[in-house]
């Protein structure tokens, strides 16, 4: 068989590791892949120990990128060109997608964001990030979040500002709210968005 890709999942604020699972990642993958809608891939979740720690005290970056992605290429058979990386997450999740997945953006040829209210300053940083990128590099990008979002407003923001950088991405604005339902309700769109890269 083919390397597996490598889908980084991350959870959301207040949260762990396991909170993807409870909403149902691994039966909705493991069926669109037994249906043949998308190629095997590995999912992986992160754990942050501290969701409310400052992002430039926290370690998880260092650890996520430093240790985590590497023991992963070494110890599974995974395509490590970036076109075979996506990372995605909701909420604080994606807020940590978009930081990771744009300021190395040469790791991840995907960037899904559920449900997100960027980082504070991201929104500044982000133009400094894209002009890094060449046009045809730039990864692919996908942004939700419900219609009834408390957030939706800072999610707005981010659509916003990736539209007047000219970074093509896919804005979907659902029934729904900031909670597990909806997101359980979106998360076989999520992943054959991811898959239909690979």
């Amino acid at each position: 068989h083919a390397p597996f890709p490598v889908l980084y999942m991350l959870h959301g604020q207040t949260y762990t590791d396991d909170q993807w699972q409870r909403i149902g990642i691994a039966e909705t993958a493991d069926q669109l892949i037994a249906d043949g809608l998308m190629p095997p891939y590995l999912i992986v979740l992160p754990l942050e120990h501290d969701t409310f720690a400052d992002i430039y005290a926290s370690e998880f970056r260092l650890a996520f990128l430093e240790v985590l992605i590497p023991w992963v290429d070494s110890n599974y058979d995974t395509c490590v060109e970036r076109e075979c990386r996506a990372i995605g997450g909701l909420s604080r999740g994606g807020a940590w997608a978009v930081h990771l997945g744009f300021s190395n953006w040469w790791m991840f040829g995907a960037i899904g964001a559920h449900s997100t209210p960027p980082f504070n300053g991201d929104l500044y940083r982000l133009q400094g990030w894209v002009n890094e990128i060449t046009r045809d590099q730039l990864p692919r990008v996908y942004m939700d979040v419900g219609r009834s979002d408390i957030f939706r407003p800072y999610a707005a923001d981010l659509d916003t500002a990736l539209t007047s950088l000219q970074v093509p991405h896919e804005w979907v604005i659902p029934e729904g709210d900031h909670s597990e339902g909806y997101w359980g309700a979106n998360l076989k769109g999520y992943l054959v968005w991811y898959g239909s890269g690979w």
